[in-house]
């Protein structure tokens, strides 16, 4: 029997399925579906540890299924592909269908493989996760201290130090104040755009407190249902709903001791923030089926990327739940506002993925580390790392230039030219001033695309070379020394 990993491809276009499947299968096991339909089937049959699943489909989006893969088989890890034009849709949906990885077609065999293989060591970590909560519970004294030795591992990688930050950047004062916040047995929340690093500070917050030793859950309360969440939370018990078909232990009595992670708590149900409340102010839990309750310690942080107190003011947030989890409220800044991180940033996420594919690097041009640095980064961390990714497997050099970039990341406009920007979008200065701001983006966005290959260059905007060379003469456009 195969003890390969789990794959399941879904995409209603042969040739695309085809050749992911040839893509995955020396590596993996894979299962094929042309639709939603078919791939429902093949879950309930089968035990799929990674779902990969086309976004245009003829009976629902990608987005769609994944949503209900995660109400239905909330432990599969889910990987969309999409076009370019479909970006908006999936970044939309992204949240509420617990979305691991989004790729863009035309995808690169490597950046595929590598998705995937990432997708099942997240799969396996949280299963180990698990079983490591249980056996920390159950274990005798020596087994205890060997589970716990364990743990002493994952500290030393998410103490406060290693998050990715320059000397003046605005997440130190975060970082300072989360330290502070360590040492005190408070419930925590944090508030910030996705992909801000909300997770990693949460898991700093624990490694560095004195529940260090205990358990860290993480559950994502977006897009779940009231009984499925109820279930993971709290526990159930065998035959108390469709599909319970053995007893569950909650993530609450999991991280009895430790602390619990309640990611996107901003998109709970108020009913089900009654049963949350219910538990913060009595501590204690009840499996659903259960007549029994059961006592737990457990440290709660919370996050979203939604404004708390603007959903309470509305009434879709209870007010006695907000004051009982923002005891001390922490806020990650986006990308944008700490651009002077986003070469270190780069830089960690290239060496990471270099490693991961076992291959060199030796950095960035500087005509590269200039674009991330201009772009303003909508999707935050998640999105630099992607397009880092991206750059990796296009290069065929140990350089990485500014030309393997996506088309949205070159046409970003360099911080120096902020107010001439102001100009194009009306705001002063006549009609001649903005069409030379643009001219002069569009200048710099082909050569770099096209590698300062001047002759080319011409020839696609419709100039000649004499006429190109005045044009960067008079908006002082030079290639940077690499």
């Amino acid at each position: 029997m195969s003890t390969l990993p789990t794959v399941l491809v879904i995409d209603d276009e042969i040739r695309s399925q085809e050749a992911l499947r040839r893509t995955l299968e020396e590596d993996f096991t894979v299962f094929a579906a042309s639709g939603a339909n078919e791939g429902r089937t093949i879950m309930e049959r089968e035990s799929v540890q990674v779902v990969l699943c086309d976004q245009r489909m003829p009976e629902i989006t990608g987005v769609e299924f994944l949503k209900e893969a995660r109400e239905r088989w909330p432990d599969t890890v889910r990987i969309i592909l999409s076009g370019y034009t479909e970006t908006q849709d999936i970044i939309a949906g992204i949240n509420e269908a617990g979305i691991y990885q989004h790729l863009l077609k035309p995808w690169h065999p490597e950046s595929l493989l590598l998705a995937v293989r990432a997708a099942t060591q997240l799969y396996d970590l949280h299963q180990q996760t698990q079983h490591l909560n249980l056996e920390l519970r159950t274990a005798e004294p020596v087994l205890r201290r060997q589970v716990e030795a364990k743990r002493d591992k994952l500290r030393d990688h998410f103490e406060f130090s290693r998050i990715t930050r320059a000397a003046a950047s605005p997440m130190n004062a975060v970082v300072e104040m989360a330290a502070r916040a360590a040492g005190c047995d408070i419930a925590v929340h944090i508030s910030g755009e996705s992909g801000t690093g909300k997770e990693l500070l949460g898991r700093a917050i624990h490694y560095s407190s004195p529940r260090a030793g205990r358990a860290f859950v993480i559950e994502n309360c977006s897009a779940l249902t009231d009984t499925l969440l109820e279930s993971e939370l709290f526990g159930h018990k065998r035959g108390s709903f469709t599909g319970a078909f053995e007893d569950r232990i909650g993530l609450f009595e999991q991280a009895d001791g430790g602390t619990i992670f309640l990611d996107e708590i901003g998109d709970t149900s108020p009913a089900f923030q009654v049963k949350l409340l219910r538990v913060l102010q009595e501590g204690e839990i009840r499996p659903v089926g259960s007549s029994r309750s059961r006592k737990v310690d457990v440290r709660v942080i919370s996050a979203t990327n939604r404004d708390l107190e603007e959903e309470v003011r509305t009434g879709r947030f209870r007010a006695d739940l907000y004051y009982r989890l923002t005891q001390f409220v922490l806020t990650t800044p986006p990308l944008r506002e700490r651009k002077m991180d986003v070469p270190l940033l780069a830089f960690d996420l290239l060496n990471s993925a270099a490693k991961s594919l076992s291959r060199d690097v030796a950095g960035f041009s500087p005509e590269a580390l200039d674009c991330l640095s201009a772009y303003h980064w909508p999707g935050n961390v998640r999105e630099l790392q992607n397009e880092i990714l991206r750059a990796l497997m296009l290069s065929e050099t140990p350089h990485i230039g500014a030309h393997l970039f996506s088309s949205r990341v070159l046409h970003a406009a360099p911080e120096e030219d902020a107010s001439e920007m102001q100009l194009l979008a009306g705001v002063s200065g006549s009609l001649k001033e903005r069409m030379e701001t643009l001219e002069a983006r569009v200048l710099r966005e082909t050569l770099i695309r096209l590698r300062w290959n001047k002759t080319r260059a011409a020839s696609e905007l419709g100039l000649s070379r004499v006429g190109l060379r005045s044009k960067l003469s008079r908006y002082g456009l030079e290639k940077k020394n690499e």
